[in-house]
């Protein structure tokens, strides 16, 4: 057999190569009989100069003899020698060399001693490198390891050693997939193979390292490796340390979950939404499920009470399974938790509870046994539950589960826990305060808004009301739709500025004061002058708290009054996007009304402006909401708004869901009102008109073509009641106004006849004395209609009164 012959490399830093040190031979008496050329180069003395002379004499300086003599007999004692001791150099100076020597027998048994030697600095320097090395391999808290050009594992230190279970001196031979699991150990040996690929060295990379032998633990370490080659550049492996980093990896990624959670709990003022944030955050980078149970005033916006008790509702539930409800209860299921469970426990005593390890029992699973066990069948081992405190109120409970990752939750795992639920609890009690306040906004908001509008014979009506998303608060917004006197129909719509219960508040006092002024029949413009004056008149009021509360009062308002005997539909607006018109063929336009400043500016004019609308004609009023939902551009909404309305004729909640779907967002960011009106033309039979001089006969013709009117209508058996109505009208008018008078007979759900002239003095009702001769006139039709009143025009005024009809129309 062949012996395996070894070669030895010198390495650029070993002071006894045989091409760098420096070597003499002596015999048992002393004398040199061998001396290298490197000893001539380092000492000076060439070879003839020292062979057969004794070193003593020309290599040791006195002042050193006694040293050199203890190095002498230490060596000869031992059979060799290794140490530092000054030489004479031969140009007299002392030179520091390090020198091994070593006893050798001749073949005639005459004894000689090899001495090789270095200068002492170089020595010293590879001595300290090698104890480096060698501490690396025996004391160092580091992990070590070196790979052969295979990736065999050459050497590794005993920190190494105790990562894969093994003696030190069995790791030779083996390779790091027999020691990591499959996936990590390619990690690494791709690592490796790069570097001695490249030559470029890994410096502190982390990445997990799984063990075989204990899957279930979390390992992370930090990997830096070189490649290691030899004084000619031969590649001989690659070195790599190792240290295990799992603890500040953990303590990492703790502060990352924290910030992480800083930044996305607590993003809305919506309790289940902000319950689903803290779900999130949780999974899967701390638990594999996460449930969050509040109780249930809690999820009402409501106080809970200081003893936690009563049912929980599940706010969010978030899971790494695809089908967590097998176990799982599901949101916004309503359940009880049993005494003895983990979740009772954590509610009643208002602390965490921690089961690092779960047995065998479903004790503490809070559902029924049959989920219980399918929960222990999946590999449920671990679970936290932390409480939601705020201001000293228990507002629910979460649970934390963990199955798929197999080490079990520990200290720092429960202390990240409550982090999370401190914050969230404060963002759901948040929450919770703006619901209830939000409830309270929207219940003062829908009180002041009208409920179902009646139907009108002058229109066919449909309206959309949006309230905004909740952050933004309940809105000013309102629409109404007001019955007038001759069967015509005031429809409005207004926007407050601002949000919140002030808003809410202002928009109710505006609409109830649009009410009266159009109960009043006033003109379009003279209704948005006497609202005009309102809000300044709030604003005013407003003044001595303004440093309590920055609320600006002001308005916007469209109003229009539709007549369907004359077609004609009179309108104003105050700083309000204007309506849109469409067509009986579908035709739309937006007509140039004059604009007006918006409500609270004070001391401007309001304009009206006349339309003449054909049969079927459509009048769409809207807020800025509808048209500037999208990107807050006016001109591009109007245009949407045009698109979704022109077209053939649909019916009106068609066309209004078809607005609302084009237009309008999820939920829109500022609260919208949408009123759209068919119009309607009354049949010319139905109407009567007659226009009479001033003349004393004119009472008496008036009751002439009353009856000849009634009759025709079937109507006989209100006849002698709208005689005396219509005499005492026609009277007044001939007595105390000034030129024609017109009568007008109008017949619908109701009789209503009415009596203009051309004065402008408003007319009293009062109780006559049993002396007056007259003043009973407005009494008695007061007492025989259902309403009355008067309203103005540009030429004068009108009175009208309605009697109401049993009779088919």
């Amino acid at each position: 057999m062949d012996t395996p012959v070894t070669t030895i490399s010198e390495g650029p830093h070993d002071p006894f190569a045989v091409l760098r040190s420096a070597s003499a031979v002596l015999d048992d008496r002393g004398n040199v009989v061998g001396w290298s050329d490197r000893a001539e180069a380092l000492l000076g003395y060439p070879l003839e100069e020292v062979l057969g002379r004794p070193a003593r004499d020309f290599l040791v300086d006195p002042r050193d003899g006694a040293a050199v003599m203890d190095a002498v007999a230490a060596c000869v004692r031992d059979g060799g020698w290794f140490g530092v001791v000054p030489v004479r150099h031969r140009s007299g100076g002392r030179v520091g060399l390090g020198c091994r020597a070593r006893a050798v027998m001749r073949a005639d048994g005459a004894l000689e001693w090899l001495v090789v030697c270095a200068p002492a600095e170089e020595v010293l320097q590879w001595e300290t490198d090698r104890a480096v090395l060698e501490g690396m391999f025996r004391r160092s808290p580091i992990g070590l390891s070196v790979y052969a050009p295979d990736l065999s594992i050459l050497r590794v230190n005993k920190v190494l050693a105790r990562f894969g279970g093994l003696p030190v001196e069995q790791f030779p031979g083996h390779r790091t997939g027999d020691f990591l699991i499959g996936a990590d150990a390619a990690t690494v040996d791709t690592g490796l193979q790069r570097v001695l690929d490249t030559g470029q060295p890994l410096i502190f990379t982390e990445q997990p390292s799984r063990l075989r032998r204990d899957p279930g633990r979390e390992l992370v370490v930090s990997l830096s490796a070189f490649r290691v080659e030899d004084a000619t550049g031969r590649i001989l492996g690659v070195a790599q340390l190792v240290e295990d980093v799992t603890d500040r990896y953990r303590a990492r990624r703790r502060l990352s979950l924290l910030n992480e959670a800083s930044a996305r709990i607590g993003t809305t003022l919506d309790v289940t939404r902000t319950a689903h944030e803290l779900a999130e955050v949780a999974v899967p980078d701390l638990a594999d499920c996460v449930s969050v149970d509040l109780l249930e005033p809690v999820t009402r916006g409501e106080e809970p009470v200081r003893e936690a008790s009563g049912p929980v509702s599940r706010a969010a539930l978030r899971s790494v399974s695809p089908d967590p409800l097998l176990i799982m209860y599901p949101e916004g299921n309503q359940m009880y938790f049993p005494p003895d469970a983990p979740q009772a426990r954590c509610l009643t005593e208002r602390r965490p509870v921690l089961e690092p390890v779960l047995g065998t029992s479903t004790a503490w699973f809070p559902a029924e046994t049959e989920r219980a066990e399918r929960a222990l069948d999946l590999g449920v081992h671990s679970l936290m539950v932390v409480p939601l405190i705020a201001r000293g109120l228990v507002l629910g409970v979460v649970s934390l589960w963990r199955w798929r990752r197999p080490e079990p939750f520990e200290e720092d795992d429960l202390t990240l826990a409550e982090e999370f639920a401190s914050r969230a609890a404060v963002c759901i009690d948040n929450a919770r305060q703006f619901t209830r306040q939000h409830q309270a906004a929207l219940a003062l908001q829908r009180s002041l808004l009208p409920g179902e509008v009646p139907e009108h014979p002058a229109a066919e009506i449909a309206h959309r009301y949006l309230p905004a998303d909740a952050t933004a608060g309940v809105g000013g917004d309102w629409f109404d739709v007001i019955p007038l006197s001759g069967l015509r129909v005031a429809l409005v719509v207004g926007d407050v500025v601002g949000h919140g219960i002030h808003a809410a508040a202002t928009m109710g006092r505006l609409r109830t004061a649009v009410h009266t002024l159009a109960n009043s029949d006033l003109p379009p413009d003279e209704v948005l002058s006497h609202l005009d004056d309102l809000v300044d008149r709030l604003a005013s009021e407003q003044e001595p708290a303004r440093e309590r509360s920055q609320q600006f009062i002001g308005a916007t308002c469209l109003y229009a009054v539709y007549d369907p005997v004359s077609r004609r539909c009179t309108l104003a607006r105050a700083g309000h996007p204007p309506p849109a018109v469409v067509t009986p063929d579908g035709q739309v336009d937006f007509p140039d009304l004059p604009a007006g400043p918006p409500l609270g500016l004070g001391g401007l004019p309001f304009e009206s402006t006349e339309l003449e609308l054909a049969e079927g004609s459509l009048l769409a009023l809207y807020t800025d909401g509808l048209v500037a939902a999208r990107r807050g551009d006016l001109d591009e909404g109007m245009g949407r708004l045009r698109r979704v309305l022109s077209g053939p004729a649909r019916s009106l909640e068609a066309t209004a869901k078809a607005v609302e779907d084009a237009l309008l967002p999820d939920r829109p960011g500022d609260d919208v009102a949408l009123l759209i009106a068919r119009t309607r033309v009354l049949a010319a039979h139905k109407v009567a008109t007659w226009e009479m001089p001033a003349e004393a006969t004119a009472a008496a013709r008036a009751r002439a073509l009353t009856t000849s009117q009634l009759a025709e209508w079937g109507l006989d058996e209100i006849a002698f009641t709208t005689e005396l109505i219509v005499s005492e009208l026609v009277t007044n008018a001939y007595r105390y106004g000034g030129g024609p008078v017109m009568l007008r007979l109008i017949r619908d759900r109701q009789l209503i006849c009415e009596v203009s002239d051309t004065s402008s003095t408003s007319p009293h009702m009062r109780r006559a004395r049993s002396t007056d001769e007259g003043g009973r006139g407005l009494f008695l039709v007061a007492q025989m209609a259902e309403r009355w009143g008067t309203r103005y025009t540009r030429d004068g005024k009108t009175i009208w009164a309605e009697q109401p009809l049993t009779s088919t129309l």
